[in-house]
């Protein structure tokens, strides 16, 4: 009896090999011919999963965004019950910064999907939508900060909110060797500290 597909296991190892070129040849590379063959399948049978190299770039951004969440998730299961939300911040930041080799690869993709962005509007749409969502929980972790007393009432959340997200722009910084990945760590952890009031540990 012939094995059966899972196809989403198929998807997923195109979008890891869709990965790798762009983690070692760069986004210039990108093509169908060039991930099918870093996948071990003919061109056809990656046209079979996707029609286009947006399609087959929108799933690869969509699966690394689930794989940064749970990350994410792992490490708040980490901090146990009822964590600081100061905790909770710095595993979410960490995440996204290039300091291990899935945050690394992910981090690539992310910044090839929004080049592609740049020159496609249904994928500028869909990378905005991911942007805004992700935006939207990092503001709701704040407020509810800021409504249980860990954060001083007349910081404004927008404000506080667009603060913490450019501490991602750690990235090219880490990824050219410019700062270690140990000098993104101790900012992001000075600015928590500020953020928070009364609130000088560090984890």
């Amino acid at each position: 009896m012939p094995k059966q597909v899972d196809h989403r296991e198929r998807r997923e190892a195109i979008a890891r090999a869709l990965w790798r070129v762009v983690e070692q040849r760069g986004v210039a590379h990108l093509t169908m011919r060039v991930v099918a063959r870093e996948a071990g399948i003919s061109l056809g049978q990656l046209q079979h999963y996707f029609a286009s190299r947006a399609a087959m770039l929108s799933f690869a951004m969509d699966f690394a965004s689930e794989q940064t969440s749970l990350r994410v998730g792992q490490g708040l299961d980490k901090l146990g019950d009822r964590p600081h939300p100061r905790d909770v911040l710095r595993v979410v930041l960490a995440e996204m910064l290039p300091l291990h080799a899935d945050a690394r690869a992910t981090s690539r993709m992310s910044a090839a999907y929004v080049l592609e962005a740049l020159h496609d509007e249904a994928v500028h749409e869909q990378a905005r939508r991911g942007l805004v969502q992700g935006r939207a929980l990092v503001e709701d972790l704040v407020r509810r900060a800021i409504a249980d007393g860990h954060i001083a009432p007349d910081r404004d959340p927008a404000t506080e909110t667009d603060l913490l997200l450019a501490l991602t722009g750690f990235t090219p910084l880490i990824e050219l060797d410019v700062i270690a990945p140990q000098d993104a760590l101790t900012a992001i952890d000075l600015h928590l500290d500020r953020l928070f009031t009364g609130n000088t540990r560090t984890p």
